[in-house]
């Protein structure tokens, strides 16, 4: 009974607690819905808000925009009587270049017809005066010319020594001037030096090491140096033989040191070759260092510096090829400030014109071809290329540049005492010159005088009139340019002279 009690009362007691949490959800539910709507009411009366101010605004943006509109179609309208205007002004220049137009081809067709009659009437003209003449028209004019050429000679002649006298007289003083200015001050304080190998023997003794054991030493020193070493061609000297001077100097400079030592055998020949070739290598370097100083020719590349230091042990008839570049540069430099030339293209071109001669032997081309690729190689300016290339006329003078180092060649090579040649290269010269001369109709005796520098002709003046010696030394002087290889230039000296005697008795 009591458990019965229990279990009513405790349903009872659970159907009232979910009666109140009904009642209270309910309450909430309520109140829920009441938030709502208030947030609602609110929100749709700043939806209200919104919407009044976007049409306020729109109202203003649609008033702005009429105003807008207004004054772009006042600027179009504007716009479009400025163009009607410009249009009848055209149209009106249009219709008066039209009429012009007409009135000028109608002044062409006249002039043509009027052109077209003077030719008509010159050809008439020509006809009959070839009738009365009896000659054509070529044949007039060369008779013309002719009688003009007899008549005139003497005229002709003179006016052509006019203006040979006019340009020479104008650029003759200054050019002169220019260039004595330019070797006087570079002068002649290089003098020819002339690279021998030649070592002298101090003893007999040392002659003895020297050959070696059934000449085991000679042969060892050959093979070494790439030289041959000829000990009974000159008494008291050895001589060293080779067409590289590198390798002569080489040689020479490692028999001098093994004279000195006096321990003559094969392994102390490698070593003291070895010794040489370092030697050389270093004052390989320092000329070619000393040779861009002196020039003023600065940041070489270090491989060009070496290159350019071989130039040190070559000669050109007897002239230092590598000092010869130098006193170049510095005419070079003077001649290219007095013309207003780029002073510094012309010193690099002056010093490396020959730049390929050290290893013209060993590669195949001219040494201006093989100078150009070392130069491109090491990244020389191409200004300096040009102004190199051209100093032996293989390639067309491009630059102002390029005629100077040209002149400074033939200033540098061709001054008294700078080189030196065989008697029989001389002899050669003179007689081709004499040669080229005497084989000329109206040449009566030809000298070549100052060692192959000047040629004067002597003419028969019964041959030749003076208006004809003018085209003989010209015709001359081609000759040689196209026949001979010469330094510097040859003067032809033209000499037409007329003695008349008469006795009074």
């Amino acid at each position: 009974m009591l458990t019965a009690t229990i279990l009513l009362v405790l349903g009872l007691g659970i159907i009232a607690g979910y009666y109140l949490r009904y009642l209270h959800a309910l309450s909430k539910k309520r109140s829920l819905e009441l938030d709502i709507k208030e947030r609602t009411i609110e929100a749709e009366k700043q939806a209200i808000a919104i919407i009044e101010r976007a049409e306020a605004k729109a109202a203003t943006l649609e008033q702005e925009a009429k105003v807008d509109i207004k004054n772009s179609e006042e600027k179009l309208s504007e716009k479009e009587r400025h163009l009607l205007k410009r249009e009848e002004l055209l149209d009106n220049r249009q219709i008066d270049l039209d009429s012009k137009r007409e009135l000028l081809q109608a002044k062409v067709t006249e002039i043509k017809n009027l052109k077209a009659q003077l030719d008509e009437r010159k050809l008439e003209i020509e006809t009959t005066m070839e009738t009365v003449a009896g000659l054509s028209r070529e044949q007039a004019y060369q008779q013309l010319i002719t009688k003009i050429e007899a008549e005139r000679a003497e005229d002709l002649r003179a006016h052509i020594e006019k203006v040979e006298r006019a340009g020479s007289e104008l650029f003759e003083e200054r050019a002169q001037n220019l260039l004595l200015a330019a070797i006087h001050r570079v002068g002649n304080n290089m003098p020819s030096n002339v690279m021998t190998a030649h070592v002298e023997i101090p003893s007999d003794d040392l002659k003895g090491k020297v050959i070696g054991k059934e000449g085991r030493n000679v042969r060892a020193f050959e093979r070494a140096t790439g030289v041959d070493v000829l000990v009974d061609e000159t008494p008291g000297y050895i001589v060293l033989s080779s067409f590289d001077p590198i390798r002569r100097e080489i040689a020479r400079v490692a028999m001098e040191n093994l004279l000195k030592d006096g321990r003559i055998q094969p392994a102390k020949i490698e070593e003291m070759v070895e010794l040489a070739r370092k030697e050389v290598a270093t004052t390989v370097r320092k000329m070619g260092e000393k040779a861009a100083y002196e020039a003023n020719v600065p940041n070489l590349h270090p491989d060009l510096i070496m290159i350019l230091g071989r130039l040190h042990f070559r000669t050109s008839y007897g002239q230092n090829v590598l000092w010869h570049s130098v006193e170049m540069a510095h005419l070079a430099a003077i001649i290219a400030e007095e013309v207003g030339a780029d002073i510094a293209v012309a010193r690099a071109g002056a010093l490396l014109h020959d730049i390929g001669k050290t290893v013209s032997h060993e590669v195949a081309g001219t040494h201006v071809e093989i100078g150009i690729r070392i130069l491109e190689k090491y990244g020389v300016d191409h200004k300096v290329i040009l102004a190199m290339r051209a100093h032996h006329e293989e390639y067309p003078y491009e630059t102002p540049e390029s005629i100077i180092v040209q002149v400074a060649d033939a200033i540098s090579g061709g001054r008294p005492g700078a080189r030196r040649d065989s008697i029989e290269n001389y002899v050669r010269r003179l007689s081709d010159l004499e040669a080229i001369a005497t084989s000329l109709t109206g040449v009566e005796k030809a000298f070549a005088i100052a060692a192959g520098r000047e040629i004067r002709i002597l003419v028969n003046p019964e041959q030749l009139t003076d208006f004809e010696t003018h085209t003989l030394a010209r015709t001359i002087a081609a000759s040689i340019e196209a026949k001979l290889r010469y330094p510097g230039e040859i003067k032809v000296h033209v000499i037409r002279e007329t003695r008349v005697v008469s006795y009074a008795r």
